[in-house]
């Protein structure tokens, strides 16, 4: 089947000498995984390594086989031009972290377009402004869409439980936490991307907030894991 729609790139990894295999997670059809040959060493063919940075906004002509295989893409070119997020050191290394999140974090191969939007929608926030907490809210907005958004109708109780995915008056297991990250969690959970100079966070507390948050991912993810580009992103940070 042919189809024509808009994708994100997840990832694109080096096959081979020339090859690419690229993951794109596309509006019609969810996530795919396209072989690009040759692209790496052709100068004269319809694709450039450069259209698959992480992230980028695509327009793409693909054929779908749906059989869990590799698809063929047959056009492809970038819809919205980013103006800093592979450029700015900072924005670059949250890019390559969330991306890297992403290709853990979407396992089901099926449209959800509910998702797609948001994700075209935050980066191009982030590509236009400037926030140090971006990928916090990013990554409790982003559990919503896969299933384990934080259950806010007791948001002021002493406690947030990790587990459950619940605010609470007690703590029940080792997973219950308090204090500045159970706070930062419920001022998240109540503001959206231009809400985000309300936080105020240090190095530290930012540092704690992420470790808290990717900890909640691998609680209710099967498989999940930390992204590997987490220490570049600390120390970026730091």
């Amino acid at each position: 089947m042919l189809v024509t729609t808009k994708a994100i790139v997840i990832s694109a990894l080096k096959y081979g000498e020339a090859d690419l295999i690229v993951k794109l997670f596309t509006e019609s059809s969810g996530l795919k995984s396209y072989l690009l040959r040759g692209i790496l060493k052709s100068k004269r063919g319809k694709f450039r390594a450069s259209q698959f940075q992480p992230l980028t906004l695509l327009e793409v002509v693909a054929k779908h086989k749906d059989k869990g295989t590799l698809e063929t893409l047959r056009d492809a070119k970038i819809l919205a031009t980013y103006q800093t997020l592979h450029t700015d050191l900072l924005k670059s290394t949250v890019i390559m972290f969330l991306a890297e999140l992403l290709r853990n974090a979407i396992q089901e191969e099926e449209k959800n377009p509910e998702l797609f939007g948001f994700l075209e929608t935050a980066f191009l926030w982030f590509d236009k402004y400037n926030s140090s907490n971006f990928h916090l809210l990013f990554l409790v907005k982003l559990s919503l869409f896969l299933g384990f958004y934080p259950e806010g109708t007791n948001k002021n109780a002493s406690f947030f439980n990790l587990l459950d995915g619940t605010f609470q008056e007690v703590s029940t297991n080792s997973y219950c936490i308090s204090g500045i990250h159970k706070d930062t969690l419920e001022l998240l959970l109540g503001i959206n991307f231009d809400g985000l100079e309300e936080l105020k966070l240090n190095q530290t507390n930012r540092s704690g907030m992420l470790s808290m948050l990717l900890l909640y991912y691998e609680l209710h993810l099967q498989g999940f894991r930390k992204p590997k580009s987490l220490t570049v992103l600390k120390e970026i940070y730091s």
